[in-house]
């Protein structure tokens, strides 16, 4: 029990403690595991656990929607595919459409690896710039 504490103390301290960009991986990250966790309740037939699962996912997408920035260029661009995204986890959730989770989780999965990239060049930058002074 103590050892639960100590992971829900690292985890809360986790969040408090990272970056917007670190955030914005959690969410992503947080995503596909409501997604495959989805795919599996789906597969069990467990579909009050598969629902949950798909509006945790929904949810984590809806964040990522309300942080775009409009006058930022490529959150014009993201935002449509979020949309999409929206409204194919509804659609798979309703029809128990495993194709239509899997097509979501590939999107998700290319944004978190994108977004990993982007957060690891810009520590490299940072560092490079700050061993140059």
């Amino acid at each position: 029990m103590a050892a639960n504490k100590q992971y829900q103390a690292y985890q809360n301290n986790s969040v408090n403690t990272a970056s917007s960009g670190e955030l914005t991986l959690m969410l992503y990250n947080g995503c596909i595991k409501f997604i495959k966790q989805a795919m599996k309740d789906m597969d069990g037939k467990n579909y009050e656990s598969k629902n949950t699962n798909i509006q945790k996912a929904q949810n984590i997408i809806q964040e990522l929607m309300i942080t775009l920035d409009p006058k930022v260029e490529i959150s014009n661009q993201l935002l449509p595919l979020y949309e999409y995204m929206q409204f194919q986890l509804k659609e798979g959730n309703i029809k128990n459409n495993v194709a239509l989770l899997e097509e979501v989780l590939g999107f998700v999965t290319e944004f978190r690896d994108t977004w990993k990239e982007v957060i690891l060049k810009t520590r490299q930058k940072q560092f490079t710039q700050g061993a140059s002074v």
